[in-house]
């Protein structure tokens, strides 16, 4: 699954495009390097997302094309 998707599905970003925006802005990282929207999301990826000042990095559970807004949490798990 693309990575602009994935943040969407996970409701770690909430729209596509901001998402979109955000990796082509630099703000997204997986595994310690900087990546395009179009990048393959795969389990065990770490993403690392720069919010202003704050920053969240998270580890890929799964990939699952749709999931229940309650349930997708259950995709990550945080990294402190």
């Amino acid at each position: 699954m693309r990575l602009d998707k994935y943040l969407k599905v996970s409701r770690l970003i909430k729209r596509r495009t901001v998402a979109n925006e955000a990796c082509d802005n630099g703000l997204v990282e997986v595994n310690g390097r900087p990546v395009r929207a179009s990048y393959e999301v795969k389990a065990g990826d770490r993403i690392t997302l720069r919010f202003g000042a704050r920053t969240v990095t998270v580890e890929v559970l799964s990939v699952q094309e749709t999931v229940r807004q309650a349930e997708a949490g259950a995709l990550y798990r945080e990294i402190p």
